[in-house]
């Protein structure tokens, strides 16, 4: 039995220490040596329930990363004892997830899983544009992705501008180059060289008289004209200041026209993401289900004025929007902000509450207890003060009175001064007289 629990105990160190070799612990030191690798860091505080809630996270991107054979090393550092190091890679919260590569730091800002942190990291650690050098390799990304970006042609300025641009958005999608002959019969190009986004069944070219430069094409075609929106997919969204269409998902009516217009009317309604979504809009009380255009450029958002039954009325609710006749909600001014807040105060209190009564009561009733103990505190003190002063100023008064009425007595005495005197006089010469008197007598 005693040799088991040693195994036991040899076994768990040995797990330990293997975990620990998987995430390395970063100092102060890693400035000098972190050159020659690609590293995903989390940059960490102690006290962060957000950063303990990744730590598993984190062991397990490590071990899948090592396993796998990936070049990417996976470290933790803890920013509130390496301040410096922390404000030099940009980092303004806790956790930060940044992928280093050579002079490069890449945030990540998506979902928190094991997955999608190992995703980012293959993703990022290679190279900004992959060659697809069959048309089998072909076929297998089309499969594998959604959206995916290709470059056909040889070396051009074009490719040069696709390259840069790669390296600043493989943050988030793929980016590859191909020739060609690997394109199936079914698609035409215009011309070579030529940008090519592939997705929802279809391919769009990119035009640089029409569609402007091309990071901000690509950073609106990266995603689906129809397309299932998170709170991460809301974020990039609001980056590239697009104007999308939100509805709740549980509308079967409204989910099959808002699919017919993002199908057929996607050269209309260029600006527009047409997606589903589960939850409503964030810093409004508006009722869901509900469809809902919301410009994420100023937080303006549009209702229609009448329900939507029909593609028709859809589309004159779109364009309405589009040509500025509708009326508009919300918006990014100063009362806005101010509602914003209060409307984000009373959730976060309605939420704990709901959940737990009792801490709520601790949380909110504790702070407002002392508040009132203060308020209640100071009032009191100036009243007494207050007292004090009118105390002070009556006494202050008597004795002026008291003063003013000795003032009349001192004068008054003054003038009977020289009577008294003239009588102590005589008083005296009767004095010096009645000696004589008496040896008279």
């Amino acid at each position: 039995m005693a040799k088991v629990k040693a195994t036991l105990v040899c076994a768990g160190l040995f797990l330990c220490s293997t975990v620990l070799a998987i995430v390395e612990e970063l100092d102060d030191t890693f400035k000098d040596t972190r050159v020659d690798d690609v590293w995903l860091v989390d940059f960490y505080a102690p006290w962060c329930g957000y950063c303990k809630k990744l730590e598993p996270v984190w062991y397990d991107v490590g071990v899948e990363l090592k396993s796998s054979g990936s070049p990417v090393r996976v470290g933790k550092m803890d920013g509130t004892a390496y301040s410096g190091m922390s404000s030099e890679f940009g980092v303004r919260g806790y956790p930060t997830i940044k992928l280093l590569k050579g002079d490069l730091a890449y945030n990540y800002k998506g979902p928190r899983t094991k997955d999608d942190i190992v995703e980012f990291a293959n993703r990022v650690a290679g190279p900004a544009v992959r060659a697809l050098p069959s048309k089998q390799m072909f076929d297998h990304m089309m499969k594998r992705h959604d959206v995916l970006f290709v470059y056909f042609g040889g070396e051009s300025p074009l490719k040069e501008k696709y390259i840069d641009m790669a390296a600043e958005l493989i943050v988030y999608t793929y980016f590859f180059s191909a020739s060609e002959d690997v394109l199936p019969e079914s698609v035409t190009l215009p011309e070579l060289p030529s940008v090519v986004v592939f997705k929802d069944g279809a391919y769009f070219t990119y035009d640089e008289y029409v569609d402007g430069g091309l990071s901000s094409w690509v950073n609106k075609e990266r995603f689906q004209s129809y397309l299932q929106i998170d709170g991460f997919t809301l974020y990039e969204l609001g980056e590239t200041g697009t104007v999308y269409i939100l509805y709740s998902t549980n509308i079967l009516t409204s989910t099959t026209l808002i699919q017919r217009v993002a199908k057929e009317y996607r050269e209309h309604f260029n600006r527009m993401i047409i997606s589903s979504s589960s939850f409503s809009l964030p810093h409004s009380e508006v009722s869901v289900p509900s469809i809902i255009i919301l410009n994420t450029s100023n937080e303006q958002y549009f209702l229609p004025s009448e329900p939507v039954e029909t593609l028709e009325q859809l589309v004159h609710f779109i364009n309405s929007v589009l040509d500025g006749s509708a009326q508009a909600q919300g918006g990014d001014g100063m009362f806005q902000r101010v509602k914003r807040v209060a409307f984000d105060a009373k959730s976060t209190i309605m939420s704990v509450f709901r959940s737990s009564p009792v801490l709520g009561c601790f949380l909110f009733g504790l702070p407002l207890g002392v508040i009132s103990l203060m308020c209640y505190g100071i009032c009191t003190a100036e009243s007494d003060d207050g007292q004090e002063d009118m105390e002070l100023m009556k006494r202050e008064d008597d004795e002026e009175e008291d003063e003013e009425e000795d003032e009349p007595r001192q004068a008054s005495g003054e003038l009977e001064g020289p009577e008294e005197d003239g009588e102590n006089e005589e008083e005296e010469e009767q004095e010096e007289k009645n000696p004589v008197d008496k040896k008279a007598d």
